[in-house]
Parts: structure tokens; sequence; C-alpha cells
């Protein structure tokens, strides 16, 4: 099974950004230790800051994997195009954030990802990523 996870805004900061809410574990080191985890698995990895590469990483992603897991950080709560590029492909996107959204600052508890993702997963830390994968591969 082929999986994109696509990762947005400030996510290149994880294990310096606000290890309270976000943990102390770069992303580097936990895609290590998932794709021992699923070696059957082809997981790739994208990440930008910026909206219009997220929307083109969706795009790009369409059809050319099995699966896509996307944390769009703050984004999930303001971007109507990311919510549009996941609405015109194909491909199945599970939405994750590391942190319960619903558990901090009342404007990130909507999400306009949730709605026309396959899944939402939150709050169980970089854990959600491999949920992600699980639902992925049980679909």
């Amino acid at each position: 099974m082929k999986i994109l996870i696509i990762n947005g805004a400030n996510l290149n900061l994880l294990g310096s950004r606000e290890p309270e809410i976000y943990g102390n574990r770069s992303f580097e080191e936990y895609l290590e230790a998932l794709r021992a985890r699923y070696p059957g698995h082809e997981i790739e990895l994208y990440q930008s800051n910026i909206e219009g590469e997220l929307v083109d990483a969706l795009q790009r992603g369409d059809r050319a994997y099995d699966g896509i897991i996307l944390n769009a950080g703050g984004y999930t709560h303001t971007s109507v195009v990311i919510r549009d590029a996941i609405s015109a492909i194909t491909t199945p996107v599970v939405e994750v954030h590391i942190s319960s959204i619903l558990a901090r600052e009342e404007f990130r508890h909507i999400s306009l990802i949730a709605p026309v993702a396959c899944g939402s997963i939150m709050g169980f830390g970089l854990d959600g990523y491999r949920l992600a994968i699980e639902h992925l591969t049980n679909r």
C-alpha cells in the first residue's frame, strides 16, 4: 500500500515546538518507526508551510497513492481551498491532529476538512498517524 503523509504549517518544528502539546519527538524520527512497523507499505512524507503547495501535493497524490494522511495544522480551520482540493480528488484522505482540537482554543474547534475526509483522528499524539494507516489499510 502506498500512503502519502502531508503535514502542513509549522509541523516541520515537531520536537521543538510547544513540547507540552506536541511532544519532543521529531516527525522524521517517528516516520522511521512507522516505516519499520509497516514494512509492506510505502510511506512518503511531504511537508510545507505554504497553503497552495499543500493543495498541489493533494492533487499530485490523487490516484498515485492508495491513501493520504493530512495534518493541515492551522489551515484546518481556515482553508477552503484545501477542503475543495480534498473534495476534488478520489484518493481517500484521513485528517489527523496530534492534539485534540476540541480541547484547545475555541477558534480551533471547527475543521473545514473533516466533512470531506474519510475520517478524522485527533488527540492521540503522533500515534494518530499509525491509527490513520490502520484505517486506510482496513478500508
